[in-house]
């Protein structure tokens, strides 16, 4: 069976807080041929952890690093590791990957008004720029 996992799926199974949806979600994980997940469903995964669950960014970042791991997920790893690069320097896991992203697609700066995320990611050298 081939899936892409929704944002609950895989916090679910990290956070084990409703133990009948956490047991579901992680044999779902195991017996999975293809997990899909998309670079959306990353950013909101990160964003859960953090904010709802008070996950650190070191712990938040090793929790990304297994899932990547895992020889059935599939995901768009560049945008994942960019993502991660900013996490670990002080940033949004967000941030990085849309940097890269928005590279991807064509674009050349990131520009924003948040002054944390362009100094995030210029850190990763990639150009960006604040608005305003």
């Amino acid at each position: 069976m081939k899936v892409t996992v929704d944002t609950n799926v895989l916090v679910r199974a990290v956070v084990e807080d409703d133990r009948k949806q956490a047991a579901a979600a992680a044999r779902l994980l195991r017996q999975a041929d293809l997990i899909a997940v998309s670079l959306p469903c990353l950013c909101e995964f990160v964003w859960v952890l953090d904010r709802v669950y008070d996950f650190g960014r070191e712990e938040t970042a090793e929790t990304i690093e297994a899932l990547l791991r895992a020889e059935n997920v599939v995901v768009n790893r560049a945008a994942a590791d960019a993502g991660l690069a900013v996490l670990r320097a002080g940033g949004d896991f967000a941030d990085g990957a849309i940097a890269w992203e928005v590279r991807w697609l064509g674009g050349e700066t990131f520009v924003s008004f948040d002054k944390k995320a362009v100094a995030r990611v210029g850190e990763q050298g990639e150009s960006a720029r604040l608005l305003g």
